[in-house]
């Protein structure tokens, strides 16, 4: 595919009638494979011998949580296009990820605090990893407030796109903060390829299953908001024209 190919689905028009055929695909493999990955590793996986059945909320709290840092790091590269290109699909887009990402950033706290209760007696502590995505939740708030502060979309889009330039320092922070600061309490990444950190074969089949699910999840659900988006801006548009039309 071409790089100007690539482009032309900046175009609304473009972009609609490509996920009208592409969404429907997405959405019923999100499904499948969130019912497959979370069934499969509830109830179809052992209990851990030092953390008993608690270890089966990394079904839902690792695929969360990585989405939570990918979400902001798709909205970054959505930003950087449209303050390099103007392409308001991509400003859309950001705008349409934000509140998914928002979303599966409470779901990884809420599990990482249910997860970390047991284990580390309490429901939360200042912990580098769990501080910076604490702070990434606030960013999160605090983009999707700005878009709706602002009424001309294009100032928006702009002031948007500087705040997620400024954000992505801690989704990148959330993602490394372990390897930054080892007094951490949080345990390091549940998928390492470092010797002795390797999960073993059975919990980690079905936690690739609800990756690839929350991925899909995530990329459905964005789809569909950046659909409603265009839809919501066009309109915007003729109410506008209405309006010049009659005064």
């Amino acid at each position: 595919m071409s790089r100007n190919s690539l482009w032309e689905y900046a175009n609304p028009r473009k972009f609609l009638q490509t996920t009208d055929i592409v969404l429907p695909w997405v959405a019923w493999l999100a499904a499948v494979t969130l019912v497959v990955g979370l069934v499969w590793g509830f109830f179809f996986t052992p209990d851990d011998y030092r953390q008993g059945a608690t270890v089966k909320i990394v079904y839902l709290h690792v695929p969360a949580a990585l989405m939570a840092i990918n979400a902001w790091l798709m909205m970054l590269v959505c930003s950087l296009i449209w303050i390099i290109r103007r392409h308001h699909v991509s400003a859309l887009a950001a705008r349409a990820a934000a509140p998914v990402g928002m979303v599966m950033t409470v779901i990884a706290l809420l599990t990482g605090a249910i997860w970390g209760q047991p284990i580390w007696g309490t429901w939360w502590v200042w912990d580098p990893r769990l501080t910076s995505f604490l702070i990434l939740f606030l960013f999160y708030l605090g983009y999707i407030a700005l878009w709706e502060a602002i009424e001309n979309d294009d100032t928006a889009a702009d002031l948007t796109s500087i705040l997620c330039l400024v954000g992505s320092v801690f989704a990148l922070l959330s993602r490394y903060a372990v390897n930054f600061w080892n007094q951490g309490l949080h345990q390091g990444a549940s998928l390492s390829v470092a010797p002795g950190e390797r999960m073993a074969m059975t919990f980690k089949l079905p936690l690739y299953v609800s990756m690839t699910a929350f991925a899909l999840l995530f990329i459905a659900l964005v789809l569909v908001r950046t659909r409603t988006e265009i839809r919501a801006r066009r309109m915007r548009a003729l109410l506008a024209r209405e309006r010049m039309g009659q005064a």
